[in-house]
């Protein structure tokens, strides 16, 4: 039997919150699309990678408030607009949003590291000891 077919539940639980709340934990107050996400397990833990191009690491503000992780950002961008030139429309913004995910209690939140390059911050969620797969042990008969 395979670590993962033993907890099911607990991985579903990680993505579930997430997927279906657009309450004020998941928004963006510029009325642009919320930056995507990426979130692989393997035995040692979790990563999740975020898709925020044009950032820069001072711009995101991460908090672990007891399992729940939030990823926000309120970058402020000043449009420059040289004399006798408007604009008719304009779209490009990308300057505040907050994502939070429901984390499981078989994470070491205090081991939470978060590093930004090429456009992808990419935050590193490590597993208890105890939640890891241990080996098979063969159990003698007498």
């Amino acid at each position: 039997m395979k670590f993962q077919d033993q907890f099911p539940s607990m991985f579903n639980r990680f993505f579930e919150n997430d997927l279906f709340d657009w309450t004020t934990r998941n928004f963006s107050n510029t009325n642009t699309t919320l930056p995507s996400v990426n979130i692989r397990e393997d035995e040692n833990g979790f990563e999740v990678d975020m898709a925020a191009p044009g950032f820069e690491k001072k711009d995101f503000k991460i908090e672990l408030i007891n399992n729940l992780l939030t990823i926000s950002s309120e970058k402020k961008v000043e449009t420059e607009t040289k004399e006798g030139q408007q604009f008719t429309r304009q779209e490009f913004s990308y300057q505040s949003f907050s994502r939070s995910f429901t984390l499981p209690n078989t994470v070491e939140g205090e081991k939470i590291q978060a590093k930004y390059e090429n456009g992808i911050l990419k935050v590193a969620i490590p597993k208890k000891e105890e939640a890891k797969p241990k080996p098979v042990k063969q159990i003698e008969i007498n």
